[in-house]
């Protein structure tokens, strides 16, 4: 459990010291002013949680000030831990009844789709789950190539298509494969692509109907890969998807890389999707189930160390 922990703080080590550290010094052992409520509602702004977050939390914040009789900001602490905690739900079971179970992921290009792709693949596989790969991105020969390593890293089997040929026709083929080999689960990665690009677009919503026509029920999820280091400005991204594609969940990738941990409250809030998987490095066991407690304890290492 200790290294669970340790994984999460460490993950979210730039986080922490970026605006949830200057929150520890806020929060010392002076008395509770006015400028305290000014100076944290844009600490928590910059730390990414967005601004209808930042003012649930705020309002709750000073409720129990009044309520409790707490005079001084450093007792502000703990409320702060548990207002920020209940923002936050815990991710739901993961439903693999479906044999194969198809997942369809999909995200912007360099949000780091393919790897994160590659380590569900190797924690499936230690779960006792037999695993198939798409590599449907034909759009970029670097993608199907990046996959293809992973699997053979991995020891995991792939299908994968022509370069520029018809990405849907992977999805299908892959699909097929996994009903013919009667495969526990197959990931299917899609080309990343502009949200703004109709026609990309399109051509995902495409994908989505083949699968279904590969198999009826299917996708039976649809996960989107956020990177973590652009912050608030995935959110425009992250609701066209959801929008196209029906997306069921979010894998909140480079999380170890970004001193914007604070947009996951952002994301539950403002897209009403479930955080399943965290990226808090660069190993395939650094692919980790979304914890709330963690997380938030991570990004408040700073605040509980003072």
């Amino acid at each position: 459990m200790a290294n669970i922990f340790n994984k999460w703080k460490e993950g979210l080590a730039k986080s922490s010291k970026a605006a949830f550290g200057q929150i520890a010094t806020i929060l010392g052992a002076s008395e509770i002013t006015p400028d305290i409520w000014d100076d944290l509602e844009a600490l928590l702004i910059q730390a990414d949680l967005g601004v209808e977050t930042t003012d649930i939390v705020l309002d709750a914040l000073e409720q129990r000030v009044d309520k409790e009789g707490i005079t001084r900001a450093s007792d502000l602490r703990a409320a702060l831990r548990e207002e920020l905690r209940k923002q936050l739900t815990h991710p739901p079971e993961l439903d693999f009844s479906a044999r194969p179970t198809v997942i369809l992921v999909v995200g912007v290009n360099g949000s780091g789709k393919t790897t994160s792709i590659a380590k569900l693949g190797k924690r499936f596989r230690q779960q006792g789950k037999s695993v198939l790969l798409g590599a449907a991105d034909t759009f970029r020969a670097a993608a199907v190539d990046q996959l293809e390593i992973w699997a053979q890293r991995l020891d995991l089997p792939v299908i994968s298509g022509q370069m520029g040929g018809d990405s849907a026709a992977v999805a299908y083929d892959t699909v097929q494969a996994a009903q013919s080999r009667k495969t526990d689960v197959a990931l299917i990665d899609t080309a990343g692509r502009l949200h703004t690009r109709y026609n990309l677009m399109e051509e995902l919503k495409k994908v989505h109907r083949v699968v279904g026509k590969a198999l009826p029920g299917a996708p039976h999820h649809v996960w989107l890969v956020m990177d973590a280091t652009t912050g608030q400005n995935a959110l425009p991204q992250a609701k066209a998807f959801k929008d196209a594609v029906k997306v069921t969940g979010v894998i909140l990738a480079k999380l170890d890389s970004s001193a914007h941990g604070g947009m996951a409250f952002a994301i539950q809030r403002e897209l009403g999707l479930p955080i399943l998987f965290a990226g808090l490095g660069e190993k395939p066991d650094d692919l980790q189930p979304f914890d709330p407690d963690g997380f938030v304890d991570g990004i408040l290492a700073e605040l509980q160390g003072k």
